[in-house]
């Protein structure tokens, strides 16, 4: 029988025990910062109709062409949700007695038939929080305030680059921009840090921006001053798009001021974001050094996207975040900030006393202890190497002349310092 040479799917991973006690750890990070923020828990099917997936109010033509579709025996097409967004705007469209404003997270696997890079995989796990019903930009700066929060009790540091898509637009409008080229244009400029200016203005001419147009941009993008919110009041003076988005980035600045978190908060004004449903503020979470430079998070508002799927003009304040489980966790193994994080509080090492062992073992555990019992019947010398290899510090070791003085034998593996504590079985 010839042996099947069992591989994983590409752009998919095992995670094993090491790696996943990482992942574990900041998923359990963002769910209690979630929870301390007052958000409420959810859970979306990973299958949804394309139609629901694909619609205008959805990830926009780039995502889309990454979209996983299958059919079901009853021919019906069906997708993978690729996000976290759309099936929660579909919650809230399909069950309008929610109260509002309503905070909801959810921790779940998505999937992207894309480009294959560090910490981004075909299936991964996004960490989601989403506000409905708060226009004001106090829920941008509390998600921003949540994502750094979280972010430092990870011990990573980040900033966080924000933009407004209305002031974006606005000045794209001012140079001429025609507004079907708009989505492309803007998607363009969000490459400006990748690619460079060179790249950037040859792309917007093979879109057939006219040379005048592109010109503008060109000095838009060279401008000294532009990092400055005061550089857009002429474009606000001009134009009613822009005068929103500098209204609604001053008030988010003014809130990020006052809780004194505006210098790991960035203004950049080609800042876009690939998908067409930001409707206003947009933001994305970078690593301060740099070994990873892509961003790590990201999100913004989308206010039309639940009216939309519900097939109304109404606008429905919609504010969200999302954090990228695989990139922060690769983020966390570049830094090996896990060298001297073990799993286990304490180890436990039978010679030939199982079940006083485990007797010890349960004891330890019920005070809250992270324990873990020696099943293998290792040799103690074997033993003590897997605690140092683990970098567990603390030993109980249990033989038989301990169960008859009712003492077990408590090693520190660091000072090597050994005590006899005394234990009732």
């Amino acid at each position: 029988m010839k042996k099947m040479d069992y591989q994983n799917v590409k752009g998919t991973q095992d995670y094993l025990p090491k790696d996943e006690v990482i992942r574990r750890n900041v998923r359990r990070t963002f769910e209690d910062i979630f929870i301390q923020y007052g958000c409420k828990p959810l859970e979306t099917p990973i299958l949804n109709y394309t139609e629901l997936l694909a619609s205008k109010y959805g990830g926009g033509a780039e995502i889309l062409e990454e979209m996983y579709t299958l059919t079901d025996r009853g021919k019906r097409d069906l997708a993978l949700r690729y996000d976290l967004t759309i099936p929660f705007a579909k919650v809230v469209a399909l069950n309008p007695t929610i109260s509002m404003p309503f905070k909801r997270y959810e921790i779940g696997k998505v999937f992207r038939d894309g480009p294959i890079k560090t910490g981004r995989l075909r299936e991964f796990t996004q960490c989601d929080v989403d506000i409905v019903g708060a226009p004001s930009q106090i829920a941008e700066a509390e998600l921003m305030m949540m994502a750094l929060d979280a972010f430092e009790k990870l011990n990573v540091q980040v900033t966080i680059q924000y933009n407004n898509r209305k002031l974006l637009s606005g000045v794209l409008e001012v140079f001429g921009t025609p507004i079907e080229k708009m989505n492309k244009v803007v998607l363009i400029l969000d490459k400006i840090e990748k690619v460079g200016l060179e790249k950037v203005l040859a792309e917007l001419s093979e879109q057939g921006i006219s040379s005048g147009s592109v010109k503008l941009m060109e000095q838009f993008l060279t401008e000294k001053n532009n990092r400055n919110l005061d550089y857009f009041e002429s474009f606000a003076a001009e134009n009613e798009q822009a005068r929103q988005g500098l209204k609604e980035l001053k008030e988010l600045e003014s809130y990020l001021r006052y809780l004194m978190v505006n210098e790991q908060c960035e203004f950049n004004p080609f800042l876009a974001r690939g998908l067409e449903i930001y409707t206003g503020t947009i933001y994305e979470i970078f690593l301060e050094d740099k070994t990873i430079k892509s961003s790590i998070g990201s999100g913004g508002r989308y206010d039309h996207a639940i009216g939309g799927l519900i097939g109304s003009n109404e606008k429905i304040s919609t504010v969200g975040i999302s954090f990228g489980l695989d990139v922060i966790y690769t983020a966390l193994s570049l830094k090996e900030m896990n060298s001297n994080n073990p799993s286990v509080d304490l180890y436990v090492i039978p010679i030939n006393t199982l079940r006083e062992s485990l007797f010890v073992a349960k004891s330890y555990r019920r005070q809250g202890y992270k324990v873990e019992l020696e099943l293998g019947n290792k040799k103690l010398g074997k033993a003590l190497e897997k605690a140092n290899k683990e970098k567990i510090r603390k030993v109980i070791i249990i033989g038989e002349d301990e169960v008859r003085n009712n003492q077990y034998r408590l090693k520190d593996m660091i000072t090597g310092e050994e005590s006899m504590v005394e234990f009732r079985y």
